[in-house]
C-alpha cells in the first residue's frame, strides 16, 4: 500500500471506533506522525487533505517547515521538548504538544511575544510512571495551567499522555482513563489562555482504546507512513 491507502485505512479505524462507542469520527484530529520520513511522503498524505503533521525532533521539525512550501499544513512538535529549542520553531510551528513544565510554558510566552504569534500547547502528563517517558508529575499539573492562564501568546488546549507500549490493553485503558480523570479534575482552570478540550492519546497500537476513552486527537506514524529506518 502507499501513504495514501494506509491514510484511508486510518480514517476508517477511527470510524469503525468512533461508531462502536457513540461518538463521532468529526471529534478527532488525527495528526500524521512523518518523523524520518521523506517530504515527498508528507506531500503525498496533504493531497490526501491530511492536515495535522507531527514531528518529534527540533530540527527536522525545523527543516521540513522551511522545505516544504504549504502554508495551510498544521505542524504539532510531539517530542521530548528542551528548552532550548524552542527558539528555533516558534516562527511556523503551531502546536507544541509536549509542554511539561513551566519554564517551557515561560520560553514559548517570551519567544511568540517576540513576534506576535499565537500558538497551541498541550500539557504532557506521565500516565504510564515510566522514567523514560516525557511528561510532568500528575500533582504538578495544576501549577503549570494556573501559570498558563495568564499567558497572551501561548494557549493552553488540553492535556497529552502516552500509554505504556504493551499488548496489555487493560493497562493501556487503565492509563488513558488517569489522563482523562485529571483533565475533568482540572477544568475548573479554564479561563484566560487555559481551555482544556483536548486529550491526545492514542498512536497506531493503541487509537481505538484511546477513542473509546475519550481521545480528541490520536497521533498516528507507522500505520500511514509504513515502519521507519534508523540510522
Amino acid at each position: 500500500m502507499d501513504v495514501k491507502e494506509r491514510l484511508e485505512k486510518v480514517e476508517a479505524r477511527i470510524e469503525k471506533a468512533c461508531r462502536a462507542c457513540g461518538r463521532s469520527a468529526e471529534e478527532i484530529t488525527l495528526v500524521a506522525v512523518s518523523k524520518t520520513k521523506p517530504n515527498e511522503d508528507i506531500l503525498k498524505v496533504r493531497e490526501a487533505s491530511q492536515l495535522h503533521f507531527g514531528e518529534n525532533r527540533a530540527k527536522e521539525l525545523q527543516d521540513k517547515m522551511e522545505q516544504i512550501e504549504d502554508e495551510d499544513i498544521i505542524w504539532h512538535f510531539i517530542g521530548n521538548l528542551q528548552t532550548n529549542k524552542i527558539k528555533y520553531m516558534v516562527e511556523r510551528v503551531n502546536w507544541i504538544d509536549s509542554i511539561h513544565k513551566k519554564k517551557a510554558l515561560k520560553e514559548v510566552e517570551k519567544r511568540a511575544s517576540r513576534i506576535g504569534r499565537h500558538i497551541n500547547v498541550l500539557i504532557q502528563v506521565n500516565i504510564s510512571d515510566e522514567d523514560q517517558k516525557s511528561g510532568c508529575d500528575p500533582e504538578k499539573l495544576e501549577k503549570i495551567l494556573t501559570y498558563g492562564q495568564d499567558l497572551k501568546f501561548t494557549h493552553v488546549r488540553g492535556l497529552m499522555g502516552m500509554a505504556t507500549f504493551t499488548d496489555d490493553k487493560d493497562l493501556v485503558r487503565k492509563e488513558f482513563r488517569l489522563l482523562k480523570k485529571l483533565r475533568d479534575e482540572h477544568l475548573h482552570l479554564n479561563g484566560g489562555s487555559v481551555e482544556l478540550e483536548h486529550l491526545s492519546m492514542g498512536m497506531t497500537n493503541d487509537l481505538e482504546v484511546a477513542i473509546e476513552e475519550g481521545s480528541t486527537m490520536v497521533r498516528v506514524g507507522t500505520a500511514i507512513f509504513g515502519e521507519r529506518n534508523y540510522n
